[in-house]
């Protein structure tokens, strides 16, 4: 069986997995990083490998406390990967939008795949149907873009996410709904076209914090899940484990 670990930006997501099956998965900030891997190293003793992807700091005591208790793979650009990768700075590319990609190959051979990743970012990820990633696309998520409309104005309050009443704003907290949410409900739609335009089966995976949120508001077909990056470490680890 398999822990894998996943440090984002705000939270840290970890999922056991009975070789492609999720049989556990939890979400919690990173101080409470170890009173979490002991309860699941009590509750599923029979968790021997591990797999890491961080996109934050990671403390390297933290690091050394899951060595210590399982088979570690830490990913890095230079890890072994199901597809050819033809990003021109490989180096610069973030662990999770690799994985992201493994997913998709796992689950979507031979199939023209764009993954959309809604959490902080928003990332656009594209692999063929001949396994190779090309690259994508990264926007503010729906948080930053509030955020950045008070953190760069005088006036405009910071606001929760919440879908707005209206097309028309009739107060300045519903423009500013109205104004993030169509705005980026428009964004991946207009993405998700030109990319139909080009590959005319293409296969959309929507996952991330906000999917669920926007899987309901968006009108093209897209396949909505949650798991998609834990799922993606674990084939990762798979396929080094059996290289």
């Amino acid at each position: 069986m398999n822990l894998v670990i996943d440090v984002g930006n705000t939270y840290t997501k970890i999922g056991v997995f009975d070789k492609s099956k999720i049989l556990y998965k939890n979400s919690f900030q990173q101080v409470d990083f170890k009173e979490v891997i002991q309860k699941v190293k009590t509750e599923y003793p029979s968790v021997t490998d591990a797999v890491i992807s961080s996109v934050s700091n990671l403390q390297e005591d933290t690091i050394e406390h899951i060595k210590n208790s399982f088979n570690t793979l830490i990913i890095d650009h230079l890890v072994a990967l199901p597809f050819k990768n033809l990003y021109e700075t490989p180096q610069t590319l973030g662990i999770d939008r690799l994985a992201l990609v493994t997913a998709a190959v796992s689950q979507f051979p031979g199939k023209d795949t764009l993954v959309i990743d809604a959490g902080t970012c928003i990332t656009y990820d594209f692999k063929n149907k001949k396994e190779e990633y090309l690259g994508g696309s990264i926007a503010p998520g729906i948080k930053l873009r509030y955020r950045s409309l008070n953190d760069f104005t005088a006036k405009l309050p910071l606001l929760e996410i919440k879908a707005p009443k209206n097309l028309i704003g009739n107060s300045t907290e519903e423009a500013i709904h109205s104004g993030v949410i169509q705005g980026i409900l428009h964004e991946i739609n207009g993405v998700i076209e030109d990319y139909c335009n080009i590959y005319p089966d293409l296969t959309v995976i929507l996952t991330g914090g906000d999917a669920h949120f926007l899987s309901k508001r968006l009108k093209n077909s897209i396949f909505a899940t949650s798991n998609f990056l834990l799922e993606g470490l674990n084939h990762i680890l798979a396929f080094n484990n059996n290289k």
